[in-house]
């Protein structure tokens, strides 16, 4: 007969916010447990930060905050604390201002890999529209040019772009897949 190994004591979250602060790995939160994140890959970096240099403009014209990989997002689902890192999340809301999570972003994204996709298509597809601010949710595959946009206003339902303009209404601003893609 097998035995199932007990789970890690629940940690809070200001202790976990702590340790993310003396950790070289990061760890996404759920519920009083902690899951450490595995690196990217060069596409994925290059995907990110293509994103960030068109959007930057449109965000700061906004008076929003943009952040890539390093600022994590703070929900709740089932009275439990959740803290994941989005590859980049756009806050635009002047009291969302906590030093190391935002809490009401009007958009996030993640770049697809293959350890993660499933995560960010099952979990986190269910976990980020609880959040009341947010209105798009945006996924970019590594493999193909495939930007998928999930708006609030359209119930989450996906549009799918695989070239020209992808119209995000957070920042009131298009960016073309051509751009996000062009360094790869």
């Amino acid at each position: 007969m097998g035995t199932t190994p007990a789970p890690h004591p629940a940690i809070g979250v200001d202790d976990y916010l702590r340790g993310e602060l003396e950790s070289d790995v990061r760890h996404e939160y759920v519920g009083g447990q902690v899951y450490a994140m595995v690196g990217a890959s060069d596409r994925h970096g290059l995907l990110v930060n293509a994103l960030a240099f068109a959007l930057t403009p449109a965000a700061r014209k906004a008076r929003c905050q943009l952040f890539t990989s390093d600022m994590k997002v703070r929900l709740e689902i089932g009275k439990q604390d959740v803290l994941y890192y989005p590859d980049l999340l756009v806050s635009c809301d002047p009291n969302d201002r906590a030093t190391y999570y935002r809490a009401r972003p009007c958009l996030i994204v993640e770049v697809l890999s293959e350890s993660t996709e499933r995560l960010d298509r099952r979990e986190k597809m269910l976990a980020y529209p609880t959040i009341a601010s947010l209105q798009e949710y945006v996924l970019v595959a590594q493999d193909v040019r495939r930007v998928e946009v999930y708006r609030r206003t359209d119930d989450w339902a996906p549009s799918i772009h695989t070239d020209g303009p992808v119209r995000l209404g957070c920042l009131g601003t298009e960016v073309a897949v051509e751009a996000i893609y062009a360094d790869l």
